[in-house]
């Protein structure tokens, strides 16, 4: 398979592509840091010969990037599997935010996807398959103290996943939504996970595989993880 990873150098991403490389998949993977890219990409590359393994720097809050991110993807492949996985946060409730803060949320957490998805789907659409993966949050299922910005843009992929669902569910083409509960990534900063209190990367990363494999009449439409105690 052919595999589009944006966010895919670190966290979830980093932990996804891991996963399809290590099965034998062709990746194609973005993210803002080119440097860490080159890494990613030589690791990989070496790690498991058998997967061809494409990356491109952009910065995808930006549609111009979403475009040429596009256009590039489709120069080298055509995708069979699509992850909306860039994404960040910004503290604070939607009452008192700086201004610019939901704009920003909205920019990163929801609108990558959108037009990425929109630029793809064209190509999936002709060839009636393909797999749309949106990796939401469990912010994207109730408020919580703190997040409120970046909790409307996760509702607002969610509601996305739901109406592509709808729409391609006779196109041929799977879409599926992922609702991770707390995970061990970059933006837990140096939390002491010793006692194993969140889950790990490759746990999303193996579910996604999983839900990637099932045959044409089947898709797994949710995916909600959390940690076996809890969300913190």
């Amino acid at each position: 398979m052919n595999v589009v990873i944006t966010g895919g150098n670190k966290g979830l991403g980093l932990a996804m592509a891991e996963a399809f490389a290590k099965k034998g998949h062709d990746l194609m993977l973005c993210a803002r840091n080119e440097s860490t890219l080159l890494k990613v990409r030589d690791r990989l590359q070496k790690e498991y010969p058998s997967s061809r393994i494409e990356i491109h720097a952009a910065d995808l809050s930006q549609v111009q990037e979403v475009e040429a991110f596009a256009k590039y993807c489709l120069d080298k492949f055509i995708p069979d599997v699509l992850i909306n996985n860039a994404g960040g946060y910004v503290p604070g409730n939607c009452s008192d935010a700086k201004a610019g803060d939901m704009e920003q949320m909205m920019a990163i957490n929801f609108y990558t996807a959108y037009h990425l998805t929109r630029a793809l789907l064209p190509v999936m659409m002709q060839k009636k398959s393909g797999h749309i993966f949106n990796i939401c949050s469990i912010a994207s299922l109730k408020a919580y103290d703190g997040g409120g910005c970046y909790s409307v843009s996760k509702f607002a992929l969610d509601g996305f996943s739901k109406n592509l669902r709808h729409e391609l569910k006779d196109k041929g083409i799977k879409v599926t939504t992922v609702y991770p509960g707390a995970t061990l990534t970059d933006s837990w900063g140096d939390f002491d996970n010793s006692s194993n209190r969140i889950m790990v990367p490759s746990d999303v990363a193996h579910m996604v595989v999983s839900a990637s494999e099932l045959s044409p009449q089947a898709v797994v439409e949710e995916i909600v993880l959390r940690p076996q105690l809890g969300d913190l």
